[in-house]
């Protein structure tokens, strides 16, 4: 089975462009002593909204690589993939997200939760996982009702992860299962036997990613309760390693999570966490790239900082159906977004102040920067002027870029700096 490492990161890359500044942020951290490999993402509505296709990501990976001379393992992420959109992902893909969030509370057949009951009562009474403190009260009533909830999901990503399977040899693919597009975080008891009917489903799953309690809406900080939230990751990762050793699952299964970038306020939980027991983890950036590619634009000043401005006033203008997609993890106050007619007079220093993540920057604006952040699609019409652009200002992209992957996120996680 191709082994996925200890600590690995998802990197966004909308338009293709930052793969080896991505990459020298990874390179950089080992002077830190931390070792991390890249998972370069994209998924289907991303690719479809810009006009890019699966293996435009594994050809900025494998030349990113190669520019760089990275000797360890990379992967390419056909990243939150359902039965509908896996097939064109299989050929350029050696990691899949399965996306099964849609089919958590449809309920699976009366005969597959029944079946799947029945082997559980060794967990039947109480039911102690090493690492939390409590014992859970386990009865076939209460069983049955996390069935009803998660089976069929589970089922989904056994068919999904069998049709790449059927096309692809198993041994040279990593697998994740995303249950975190949920209503509500899932308890440390119901985790425990999804994690069950994964193995119950053969699916030799490394990663799973699940539902916090908070927000963690696009490009800005957690919000919601720290010590609740260090508690449910503490706990994830407690039953993660009860889970492999009950249920034969890879032992290198680890905990995944999702827009892990800007969310400042629980990096030093995080990175407690994972040194405390040794953890493995996966983290995404969701997006991130993107808008430091803006910032890097408005920084080089010119056609750079007019490209930004423009962007900015399609955004503002067509927000509603930007922001439509991602209502769930936007939280925007139109009153609070300043008027193309104000921005197109800022100076550079003006536009990357508001859009640059710096909460002690009273100009910060993050309602401006979660607009943005939902509203690459308005780049991407723009086609070869931005593309050009980005190509013309690459130093001041790129730094941004590194900078933001290295000192924003790898730094506070994995190295507690």
């Amino acid at each position: 089975m191709m082994k996925l490492e200890k600590y690995s990161l998802g990197i966004g890359d909308r338009f293709g462009r930052q793969g080896k500044a991505q990459l020298s942020a990874l390179i950089e951290a080992r002077s830190l002593g931390v070792q991390i490999v890249p998972v370069w993402n994209k998924s289907f509505r991303e690719h479809s909204l810009i006009g890019t296709g699966p293996n435009d990501t594994r050809k900025e990976a494998d030349a990113a690589v190669a520019a760089l001379g990275w000797k360890d393992g990379y992967y390419v992420d056909a990243e939150h993939i359902s039965l509908k959109s896996v097939d064109g992902f299989i050929d350029s893909s050696d990691f899949f997200t399965l996306a099964v969030s849609d089919c958590i509370g449809k309920p699976a057949e009366t005969a597959d939760i029944q079946n799947f009951i029945a082997p559980c009562k060794p967990y039947m009474g109480t039911l102690q996982i090493p690492g939390i403190k409590d014992p859970f009260a386990t009865t076939p009533q209460s069983v049955q009702i996390i069935a009803e909830k998660f089976l069929r999901a589970a089922k989904e990503a056994g068919t999904i992860y069998r049709r790449v399977a059927s096309r692809k040899d198993e041994n040279n693919f990593v697998t994740e299962v995303s249950i975190d597009e949920s209503d509500r975080p899932q308890t440390p008891m119901e985790l425990f036997f999804i994690l069950k009917m994964l193995a119950a489903e053969k699916i030799p799953v490394q990663l799973i990613a699940t539902k916090f309690t908070g927000r963690f809406n696009k490009g800005v900080d957690y919000i919601g309760d720290l010590k609740q939230f260090e508690k449910e990751f503490r706990e994830d990762l407690a039953v993660i390693a009860f889970a492999i050793s009950e249920f034969g699952l890879p032992g290198n299964l680890k905990l995944s999570v999702h827009s892990g970038s800007d969310k400042f306020s629980i990096y030093p939980l995080i990175h407690k966490a994972i040194k405390e027991t040794g953890a493995g983890l996966h983290i995404k950036t969701a997006g991130s790239t993107w808008l430091e590619e803006v910032i890097g634009l408005a920084e080089a000043g010119g056609e750079g900082l007019a490209i930004a401005k423009d962007v900015y006033t399609q955004a503002y203008e067509h927000r509603d159906e930007l922001c439509a997609p991602y209502a769930t993890t936007i939280d925007i106050n139109p009153a609070k977004l300043p008027k193309p007619a104000e921005v197109a007079k800022w100076t550079e220093k003006q536009f990357t102040d508001a859009l640059r993540h710096d909460q002690k920057n009273p100009a910060f604006n993050p309602h401006l920067r979660q607009l943005l952040h939902v509203s690459y699609s308005v780049a991407a019409k723009m086609g070869n002027r931005y593309l050009n652009a980005l190509d013309k200002f690459e130093a001041v992209v790129a730094r941004n870029v590194k900078d933001n992957l290295l000192t924003r996120l790898i730094k506070p996680i994995f190295s507690g700096r």
